[in-house]
């Protein structure tokens, strides 16, 4: 609660805090909206002005600290008509009323924390919540349908399902908690929590829009009584896409998925020439693509629905081709004449059969379990965890099934796994890996192998990629981080107008497509704790960078005032900057990042919101950056599995 305490007065102390950049060199997302007048203007922002002070005053009374968990919920009115003001994201102009109508809401809320007797915690029906993101120490809304039995019996574990909303530009946090006010959403079923995460804004729930899932959830399970085995997922057109996505990666979580339209993957949705795709970028394709995983799905129960003339039915039609080729059928519900919507006797049958599903409930240690992956990231499924991989961005697989007191297991490109065996019940005393028998101890638990010499033995895999530090670049802003921004004289003019067009860029990005505002601090200010708890984004080079010249001689690549050398290739330092992510050498559980936001551009489908770069790129600084990427790429590759940059001839090959 320090940290929310320190938020609360940075922010709040004055009223331009929360975004300091412009985004006028970029189109602006959400789009521009409609022109206030000068009166109205005026009389928004004193009323936020005034609000900015009650929340301030929160820090100094003592009834209302005692609630500070609370503190969130209040916060989020203001960044919803703060940013709505700032950034002219009114769409509507009752949506200035509306902005007006939460600001008053927001204070009845700060009267009831002062007076010790916060009611909105206890409330049924449609509530809008926040929390504190640990990416960016911003404030992100979800909404909840708290159901009318929670008051009569607020400790019994409910279902919850989590729906994932649509596509919409004009979605800011101030449309979005006065619909979650308003609308209860295409299924609210008896008894059961739905949550409606934000999803930060338009990606598609992915990257930081996928942690603001997992974050929303945690929430929701600290203030309610959740049932862990019968929660779901479920969506339609965008969120049909995220659907398909958090069933495919971590189906073990969930006892049914039923995405509606969407897309699945990215080349097939988007009819893309290969020929016009850099091979990195489509090696990386996997990360996302759902058809890539459809065995996990082996793991939950999916009905898929699909408008009879919707063109988006594409995306059930490709999984299940990809579930046909893993030896399961998929239930695909069809709306006769009907295009990109529910077919009301369709949207009937499907609720039907979703919840005698959903209410029945998961099995949380299943006999058998199907589990392939391509990458660290997503390394779990029910009592198996993947710690290392002879590879990454190739087929993994692992397949187990429980018979009597032993475990059968068959890998492909695992190095190391990890069984969480339950804490009672049914005794495991043995593993058959690939066919040769391994003793389980009783004693440990969890039961770690690793492979040496082509054989599993006990142990942990260590050293090199593991989960949450396998890359690519965007894999760090999934996670708490900080632009460190250079103080020194670089190395080059050019090198140095480039750092600082891209990091402003990146800042800006960062607020348009992730609505958060990123941490900057100089070099000269990262702390230990800074370095203990956060991946480290730094901009510029050895020389202009103090933090970066700490640690270049221990980073997989050399740089100095003549030469830039990766994989046994050489670039003038004079017109040429790295880009790469690691581990940090100052702290080997966190990332360390050169020069790069994350790497997708631009505002079309969210199914080209894919990685755009591998772990390292080396840009040519002639070529200024564009809306397709920084520059022109001169190398670009994969680190292998000890961070270590292949040879010239194996980064260019695809």
């Amino acid at each position: 609660m320090r940290i929310l305490i320190a938020f609360v007065l940075a922010v709040f102390s004055c009223g331009a805090l929360l975004a300091q950049t412009s985004t006028n060199s970029v189109r602006q997302l959400p789009p521009r909206g409609i022109e206030m007048s000068a009166w109205d203007r005026a009389a928004l922002q004193n009323s936020l002005d005034n609000f900015a002070k009650e929340i301030r005053s929160l820090t100094n009374d003592s009834a209302a600290l005692r609630h500070r968990e609370l503190w969130a919920d209040v916060m989020i009115y203001y960044k919803a008509v703060d940013w709505a003001l700032r950034y002219q994201e009114f769409y509507r102009s009752n949506e200035i009323r509306i902005a007006s109508e939460l600001l008053r809401q927001g204070q009845t809320w700060i009267e009831e924390l002062k007076a010790g007797k916060p009611l909105w915690p206890a409330s049924t029906g449609l509530v809008v919540r926040a929390y504190l993101s640990q990416i960016d120490q911003s404030v992100q809304p979800y909404g909840l349908v708290v159901p009318a039995a929670y008051a009569g019996d607020p400790r019994k574990p409910r279902r919850l399902d989590i729906w994932f909303h649509g596509r919409d530009d004009n979605l800011t946090e101030l449309k979005f908690i006065d619909e979650r006010q308003k609308k209860i959403g295409e299924f609210a079923p008896p008894d059961t929590f739905v949550l409606h995460p934000y999803g930060r804004y338009m990606n598609a729930f992915k990257f930081a829009g996928e942690t603001d899932v997992f974050e929303a959830l945690e929430d929701v399970k600290r203030r309610y009584a959740i049932d862990a085995n019968r929660i779901s997922v479920r969506g339609f057109s965008m969120g049909g896409a995220a659907t398909w996505h958090m069933a495919a990666h971590h189906a073990g979580l969930w006892v049914a998925a039923a995405p509606g339209a969407g897309f699945a993957e990215t080349p097939a949705y988007l009819t893309l020439d290969l020929r016009k795709i850099p091979w990195f970028e489509q090696r990386l394709w996997p990360l996302y693509n759902a058809t890539d995983y459809a065995a996990n799905l082996f793991n939950t129960q999916v009905i898929a629905y699909s408008g009879e003339n919707d063109k988006q039915r594409q995306a059930a039609e490709i999984m299940a081709e990809a579930l046909k080729d893993e030896g399961m059928e998929l239930t695909h519900l069809i709306g006769p004449n009907t295009e990109h919507r529910y077919e009301p006797a369709t949207k009937r049958e499907l609720a039907r059969r979703f919840d005698e599903i959903a209410n029945r409930g998961r099995d949380p240690f299943p006999q058998e379990i199907h589990f392939r992956t391509w990458t660290l990231r997503y390394n779990k499924m029910a009592w198996l965890e993947v710690d290392a991989l002879d590879q990454h961005w190739a087929p993994a697989r692992l397949d187990a099934r429980i018979e009597g007191s032993s475990i059968s297991i068959t890998t492909t490109n695992v190095r190391g796994f990890t069984i969480r065996l339950p804490q009672r019940g049914q005794a495991i005393i043995e593993a058959r890996i690939n066919g040769e028998s391994l003793p389980i101890s009783n004693r440990a638990n969890p039961f770690s192998c690793v492979r040496n010499a082509g054989k599993f033995a006990p142990g942990r895999a260590t050293g090199g990629k593991r989960h949450g530090l396998q890359g690519p670049i965007d894999d760090a802003f999934m996670e708490a981080f900080i632009f460190v921004r250079p103080t020194g004289r670089p190395l080059s003019e050019r090198a140095r107008q480039w750092t600082d067009g891209e990091l402003k860029r990146a800042i800006e990005q960062w607020r348009a497509q992730f609505r958060g505002d990123a941490i900057v601090k100089s070099d000269l200010e990262i702390s230990d704790e800074d370095i203990a708890r956060n991946h480290l984004v730094l901009w510029g080079d050895p020389e202009s960078n103090k933090l970066l010249a700490r640690m270049v001689k221990n980073l997989p690549l050399q740089w100095n005032k003549d030469d830039l050398v990766i994989g046994g290739q050489k670039f003038p330092t004079a017109n040429h900057v790295g880009i790469l992510i690691c581990p940090n050498p100052l702290n080997r559980d966190r990332y360390v990042v050169l020069n790069s936001g994350f790497t997708f551009r631009g505002f079309g489908s969210n199914a080209d919101q894919t990685p755009k770069l591998p772990d390292y790129a080396i840009v040519n600084l002639n070529t200024p950056p564009s809306v397709n990427g920084p520059g022109e790429l001169v190398a670009a590759g994969f680190f292998d599995e000890a961070w270590q940059a292949p040879s010239r001839s194996a980064a260019l090959s695809k």
